[in-house]
């Protein structure tokens, strides 16, 4: 079945479906930005995990697996998941309209370096000397990009609001990348959309139980904004998911800095942002730390295969 885990690993799939999943994202993240103040954070994540379910939906219907997806062995680790994924939405939404952006993307990329941690400590994943040096230059790039723009420093000091924002945006990046580890452990035994439709269905169950905090009636714009988010947030779950199958989490993790080009044109085309020499220089960093982890991965599959080819049968 296409679903399948494949035989051998390839991140350079891995990483390329953790790529596009990244732009969907960003795009699903803008949308609820322009209604984030308007509508209550558990009321945004009802519409954006429960039209994640049409995509995904559709796409198991063109399988012709949309009945054997809901079959699954692993029941408490996919609530796992979601309880994990929708307390980290719910934090995230609710800093997002909150936090200026530079504070929000500054704290959202502690999630990527986390998952690479929590991946060596509870995985036992092998994170080499490249990798912690490709994520730590990673880092300083986002670094020389936001460093100047912390206007919540330049300020003097945190207000109540963006307090509560900043600790919010901490708090979803910390339960992000354990979420990150508990899909790496799902994808060992479980189909993609499996995952991505139990995920759905929990966290769609599990915002309703915020109705009692004040949903609101969103108006035809903010409903259609809204609507369109969960659809962006169903592809991307599918293509998120889909690449821990092809590699490790501490390799896909640092391409989560690829978002920082697209925030920078963002900024730029639709905010109305200046485009400054730090940004452009640390964008270049990002860039530049992500190639090289791709040359980094390229090489060692070659060295596997050719150790393949020497090594005897039964490995004599």
């Amino acid at each position: 079945m296409a679903m399948s885990p494949p035989a051998d690993p390839n991140p350079t799939v891995g990483i390329g479906l953790k790529c596009i999943s990244v732009v969907v994202f960003v795009a699903m993240q803008t949308l609820i930005k322009t209604v984030g103040e308007e509508v209550p954070p558990g009321e945004v994540v009802f519409f954006r995990s429960f039209f994640a379910l049409i995509p995904v939906i559709i796409y198991l219907a063109w399988l012709g697996d949309l009945r054997r997806s809901l079959v699954t062995d692993d029941v408490s680790g996919h609530l796992l998941r979601g309880v994990v994924g929708v307390t980290s939405m719910i934090l995230s939404f609710y800093s997002l309209a909150r936090l200026p952006y530079p504070e929000w993307i500054s704290i959202s990329y502690a999630a990527p370096l986390l998952t690479v941690v929590f991946a060596a400590i509870f995985l036992k994943e092998v994170v080499r000397a490249y990798r912690w040096t490709a994520v730590a230059i990673g880092l300083v790039g986002v670094c020389v990009v936001t460093a100047p723009n912390l206007s919540l420093l330049s300020a003097g000091g945190l207000g109540g609001a963006e307090a509560l924002g900043a600790l919010g945006a901490l708090g979803s990046a910390c339960l992000a990348a354990v979420a990150m580890i508990q899909i790496r452990r799902l994808v060992k035994k479980e189909k993609t959309a499996t995952i991505v439709v139990y995920f759905s269905l929990t966290s769609s169950l599990l915002a309703l139980l915020s109705v009692p905090f004040g949903w609101v009636l969103p108006a035809p714009r903010e409903a259609a904004v809204l609507i369109v988010a969960g659809l962006l947030g169903g592809v991307g779950q599918l293509l998120l998911t889909a690449s821990y199958r092809y590699a490790d989490t501490s390799t896909i993790a640092p391409f989560e800095y690829t978002s920082l080009i697209l925030a920078v044109a963002i900024g730029v085309f639709l905010f109305g942002d200046p485009l400054a020499w730090t940004t452009v220089l640390g964008a270049a960093i990002v860039v530049s730390a992500g190639i090289f982890i791709i040359w980094r991965e390229h090489q060692l599959g070659i060295e596997r295969r050719k150790a393949r080819r020497v090594s005897p049968p039964g490995g004599s």
